[in-house]
């Protein structure tokens, strides 16, 4: 990761193979953790990598709501672009960053589109006007202006007057089941602390890398 030359990080904040958790997934959960005491408006958000049919990249930010042994759960339309990439290349990577903390987690692994049932779930959740949104937006799709997408959302609130919005049958989630968690620890003199977990077998193996 590039920092400027003014980077300080906290003296006290630290990685090592002592002190990290040898479980990933708890890791992780335990960075959250620390990540919502701060002022992020939204310690949840990371970078999802997808790649296309022509090995092209492309990168967006999606909240991970469920962190689990299993995986890491998000949720978007099905006919988006990175949900149409996933689709085809189901080989994905996610990042969190953690500026306050100068901390960052990269996680690699493959996709799976999880039951129904969890994200009906998820969707009885949200906020009704942002379940109302997932039904009219044609996500990552061209529309002719702003006025297009607002005719849609006041056409959609009356329909759904006074009953519950249901899942649309094109959103839900996807579950990135990791082979690799790489967690970084800002330090002083760009002597930054990046321990490595791998996959293998039915465990997790460590390695400390250079910065």
């Amino acid at each position: 990761m590039t920092m400027g030359s003014k980077f300080k990080a906290p003296v006290e904040r630290e990685l090592s193979e002592e002190t990290i958790d040898r479980d990933p997934v708890r890791q992780l959960n335990a960075w959250l953790e620390e990540a919502k005491a701060t002022l992020l408006r939204e310690p949840s958000a990371a970078a999802l990598a997808t790649v296309n049919g022509r090995g092209a990249p492309s990168v967006r930010i999606v909240l991970v709501k469920r962190v689990e042994d299993d995986g890491l759960v998000f949720f978007t339309n099905y006919g988006s672009r990175k949900a149409l990439e996933l689709d085809s290349n189901p080989h994905a990577a996610l990042v969190f960053h953690w500026d306050p903390l100068a901390r960052q987690v990269r996680v690699e692994g493959t996709v799976q589109r999880v039951d129904p049932q969890l994200s009906a779930e998820y969707f009885k959740t949200r906020p009704r006007k942002s379940q109302i949104s997932a039904w009219i937006s044609p996500q990552s799709r061209v529309v002719s202006g702003r006025h297009e997408l607002e005719d849609a959302f006041r056409r959609a609130e009356q329909e759904y007057a006074g009953r519950e919005v249901p899942l649309p049958p094109f959103w839900g989630g996807y579950r990135l089941i990791p082979s690799v968690f790489e967690f970084w620890q800002g330090r002083d003199n760009r002597l930054h602390d990046r321990l490595r977990f791998t996959r293998e077998g039915g465990g997790w193996s460590l390695q400390r890398l250079a910065p």
